[in-house]
């Protein structure tokens, strides 16, 4: 190693913090949206079975289809929200410059 090589391996990171007082308003509206986001996927896969259900009984196969693919969907984007943000993290590291 060089000792410029050395320099720049020692200096300090800079990493971002929220200002003083804000980090429970962004924890509140991360709360937010994350209980939002729950909704939603509950509510997709409520509307996909009663497409399903209705499809059914009143002999409308594309709607029966339809219903299958959004809770399909669903279910895949649930794993989407779950996987991605580790994988986001782990290219991003620590968000120290």
């Amino acid at each position: 190693m060089t000792a410029l090589t050395r320099q720049l391996a020692t200096l300090a990171q800079v990493c971002p913090v929220a200002p003083p007082g804000a980090q429970r308003y962004a924890d509140q509206l991360m709360g937010y949206v994350l209980w939002g986001t729950i909704i939603l996927f509950v509510l997709g896969v409520v509307v996909g079975i009663g497409a399903i259900v209705a499809g059914r009984i009143f002999g409308m196969p594309h709607a029966s289809k339809a219903g299958i693919v959004g809770v399909v969907v669903v279910f895949l984007a649930v794993i989407g929200y779950l996987v991605l943000p580790g994988i986001v993290r782990a290219m991003t590291g620590a968000g120290c410059i």
